[in-house]
């Protein structure tokens, strides 16, 4: 572990999840959606930093800080406070959350940072590896695939998670500056009544250009058009997107409002960041 500027004796990075494409396939009982979902990580990442202390306490700064407390409520400390349940005696961090990912915005933010607090406190408190996995299904749907933060196919209620390799590619992240609250954006699926889709089998996808038209033509993010009715701004950033030179597709991720562009090369991506940043939105170029 590598100390820094504070004194702390662990940091950890919470990358950006991405849904690739994301359908809604069923409601269980307790009311709880079941989802099927191709997901990997983006360079983009908040960064939690951790030292020793007699109890649990979280302050937060970057340029997405605004608005975010630091209180019980905050997935990070609760994502501490179950933790500490498996340590053999009383434990504490003094935590501090560089917020770098837009909030409310459909790559996994909180539940990155929560993934994140699961995998610093257990090296931090010397836990064993079942007590993250076990504490993770309990913080949100996102934070088990955020606590392996590895490409997987996310099955279940986010539960049911199967690595595979994907070609490499490139991605640009979009956000126009506006949250989407995900409980919103499910209560417009529902109430559109579009019904649910069918799971999706991958098949071999050998490079960029085969997983754009796999998820163009075979696939799509059952949330988008909900998301869209409620954040008009989405709509612009995919037309953006869609219009940059090598984009090979263009979607929104999650619940919105944050959108992607798949390109092949990187310099495509990294021109497409560019030129999309002078609107003044949130923008991330990914390999």
């Amino acid at each position: 572990m590598i100390p820094d500027a504070m004194g702390e004796a662990a940091a950890e990075a919470a990358p950006a999840k991405v849904n690739l494409y994301l359908h809604v396939t069923g409601r269980r009982p307790d009311m709880y959606h079941e989802l099927d979902s191709l997901v990997c990580f983006a360079g983009a990442a908040d960064r939690l930093r951790a030292r020793p202390a007699a109890s649990i306490d979280l302050t937060v700064d970057g340029p997405f800080q605004e608005g975010l407390s630091p209180g019980s409520d905050n997935l990070v400390v609760k994502a501490a406070t179950r933790l500490a349940a498996f340590a053999p005696g009383p434990v504490g961090a003094a935590l501090r959350l560089e917020k770098n990912l837009p909030i409310a915005s459909g790559i996994g933010g909180g539940s990155a940072d929560a993934a994140a607090a699961l995998r610093l406190l257990s090296r931090l408190w010397d836990l064993p590896a079942y007590a993250a996995a076990h504490v993770a299904p309990s913080l949100g749907a996102d934070v088990p695939v955020c606590l392996g933060s590895r490409t997987v196919v996310m099955r279940g209620i986010g539960e049911v998670l199967t690595p595979i390799t994907l070609p490499e590619f490139s991605l640009v992240l979009v956000n126009p500056g506006i949250g989407v609250a995900t409980g919103a954006v499910f209560r417009a699926f529902h109430t559109a009544g579009t019904g649910f889709s069918l799971p999706v089998k991958l098949p071999d996808l050998p490079d960029a250009l085969t997983l754009a038209e796999f998820l163009r033509q075979q696939t799509r993010n059952d949330l988008e058009l909900p998301a869209r009715a409620l954040c008009a701004p989405i709509d612009e950033v995919l037309r953006a997107l869609a219009a940059t030179a090598g984009c090979l597709m263009a979607r929104m991720s999650g619940s919105g409002a944050t959108c992607f562009g798949i390109y092949a090369e990187a310099h495509q991506a990294a021109a497409a960041a560019a030129a999309l940043s002078g609107r003044g939105w949130w923008c991330w170029p990914a390999r």
